[in-house]
């Protein structure tokens, strides 16, 4: 009878320690699966960030009178370049997450702005390296909201899994904080520009 009690105890606790390495592995691997989601993310940022030196250089020799734009996009572009370098360095944390979404709202502005000036420039407007270099853009844009999807999907099921309980039981016990989402402060500029 004792040593059947025993046993018991000692399959329960199997029962036990084997859920928890379950559950601390699937964990892992989802936030294992946001930090990669916010990694392609960040490969078409930069992609997008080293096309905007091109797209404000091949404009400047059309709107030397639209010097201010043209600065302001610069400068959105760096800004938004160092908020993307810091919130790679951790991918989810609430305070960088939400420095990078402001910093590419203000970006995606100037770069509204700018097409919007360039629309005045018929020789811009007509020159194959700006229709190339927009062309591309957009495209990159329409990758970075793919990627953005992805990655807010991947923190979701993180998040999710980590405030359920019994799972918030390992995940707080180990450390396992919660994901920012990626979302633009303003609704419009989810958009290309």
């Amino acid at each position: 009878m004792l040593l059947g009690l025993i046993i018991g105890f000692g399959v329960f606790c199997l029962i036990i320690l084997l859920w928890c390495i379950a559950t601390y592995n699937t964990l892992v691997t989802l936030r294992n699966r946001f930090k990669n989601a916010f990694a392609q993310i960040d490969v078409q940022l930069k992609r997008r960030y080293d096309l905007i030196p091109n797209l404000v250089e091949t404009a400047k020799a059309y709107m030397s009178h639209e010097r201010e734009t043209l600065e302001a996009v610069t400068q959105a572009r760096n800004i938004a370049t160092q908020a993307g370098s810091a919130a790679a360095g951790k991918p989810g944390d609430p305070d960088l997450m939400k420095a990078l979404a402001g910093a590419e709202s203000q970006l995606g502005s100037a770069l509204g702005r700018l097409m919007l000036v360039a629309e005045a420039y018929p020789d811009l407007k007509a020159n194959q390296n700006m229709l190339s270099l927009q062309e591309e853009l957009s495209s990159t844009e329409n990758k970075v909201s793919f990627s953005r999807q992805a990655y807010n999907d991947s923190v979701m099921t993180y998040n999710v899994k980590r405030e359920v309980f019994p799972s918030s039981v390992i995940a707080n016990s180990f450390g396992f904080d919660a994901a920012e989402l990626f979302e633009l402060d303003n609704p419009e500029e989810k958009n290309a520009p």
